[in-house]
């Protein structure tokens, strides 16, 4: 039996520029915010919209991926797990912050489609249309799928954003 999941997925936008730095063993990582939302409608009919913010953090290839190709504002997909910090604050108290350590990452905007989304905060776009990945054919420049497998649901993994790996080389990127 399995010990647990401790498994995040989410489509956000980034709140500033990733910021990089290498531990004392020489391993690059790069921290940034990213925003998520959702909106609902109460029960007098008003439409709500609630933002959260949350700490991302890669290592190594991924670091420096993140590091050299994100920029505030854009738009992507982040999969990872939970990880909580624990210290001792100046005045000896025990502080937490909870963090997304990324596994994999995938930028889901254009540079035009950035600039554009940025103007008008109102676009929320924070899921991709499956569908019309499906319908239509991967630009020439876009790094090969991944060979297609039956998921867990019985669905289709060409229906599953294809993450970023260590295996990318700056060319396979499409802009």
């Amino acid at each position: 039996m399995a010990k647990g999941l401790n498994r995040v997925q989410l489509i956000g936008r980034l709140g500033k520029d990733p910021e990089m730095r290498y531990t004392t063993q020489g391993k690059p990582v790069t921290t940034f915010s990213m925003a998520t939302g959702d909106r609902w409608t109460d029960r007098d009919g008003n439409e709500r919209d609630r933002t959260e913010w949350h700490l991302i953090e890669t290592w190594d290839r991924l670091a420096e991926i993140c590091n050299q190709y994100l920029t505030k504002g854009r738009q992507i997909y982040i999969e990872g797990r939970l990880k909580t910090d624990k210290w001792t604050d100046r005045d000896g108290g025990t502080r937490y912050t909870t963090k997304i350590v990324a596994l994999d990452m995938m930028i889901l905007d254009s540079k035009g489609d950035r600039d554009s989304s940025i103007a008008e905060p109102e676009d929320r776009g924070y899921s991709p249309n499956y569908e019309e990945y499906e319908r239509s054919d991967p630009p020439p420049a876009a790094p090969p799928r991944r060979a297609e497998s039956a998921s867990p649901a019985g669905g289709s993994a060409r229906n599953q954003p294809q993450p970023i790996g260590d295996t990318m080389n700056e060319d396979d990127i499409p802009f």
